[in-house]
């Protein structure tokens, strides 16, 4: 088998699901959480800083992230379920890796037909309030995708490994993977779009790549 590993966040749905938490909190609280999203997907500074603060900042209620994963597929990126399609009749299984949340992203992954999702899960209480993070999960922090490539390796011992994602902890991944797509069509990061071996502006171009890979 071939694995197809993609991001979430600005890559199969427009949206930052942190930053949509946040909003649900108020400006206030969304300002914060969006600038230190967006510094740490540069990276300009480490997601390891600011994954817990932020949070212990929001505090998402189970029915918080089912809004969440709604408003995931409403921002679906244009044509990525025809990629991912076309994808799949070339041989590749698709999974999702992120660092966003189990809760949040089952929704789409589901509407996309992906069964297998590499994500941070969430703990809440029988009321549905937020109890804490897997604290240990690899892509709380910076290198952590790459822990769970090699992972997905060992487990499933697949022919190739090609990961699409717009984030620097995406591209992290690059000496691990047999081919780096970086991800534009939401918001292009220069150091990804410098580094990646292949770039996209749009899921149409997928097959494309792989067919080279």
């Amino acid at each position: 088998m071939k694995l197809l590993l993609v991001d979430c966040d600005s890559t199969l749905s427009a949206l930052e699901g942190i930053d949509e938490l946040a909003r649900l909190r108020g400006p206030e609280v969304f300002q914060q959480v969006e600038e230190a999203t967006r510094q740490a997907m540069d990276g300009t500074i480490s997601i390891d800083s600011i994954f817990a603060r932020r949070l212990e900042v929001i505090r998402p209620t189970r029915q918080d992230c089912e809004a969440i994963g709604q408003d995931y597929i409403k921002h679906e990126v244009p044509g990525v379920r025809e990629a991912l399609d076309r994808a799949r009749e070339l041989g590749w299984t698709v999974a999702i890796l992120s660092g966003g949340f189990v809760p949040c992203i089952e929704p789409l992954a589901a509407e996309l037909g992906i069964e297998r999702i590499e994500a941070v899960p969430l703990f809440f209480d029988e009321a549905g309030e937020y109890v804490g993070f897997g604290e240990d999960y690899p892509t709380t922090r910076n290198g952590g995708k790459v822990e769970v490539v090699e992972k997905l390796r060992e487990e499933w011992k697949p022919e190739q490994i090609v990961m699409v994602g717009d984030g620097v902890s995406d591209l992290e991944t690059k000496p691990a993977v047999d081919h780096f797509i970086g991800f534009g069509a939401v918001v292009v990061r220069p150091k990804v779009h410098e580094n990646a071996d292949s770039f996209l502006m749009e899921w149409a171009g997928l097959e494309e790549v792989l067919a080279r890979v």
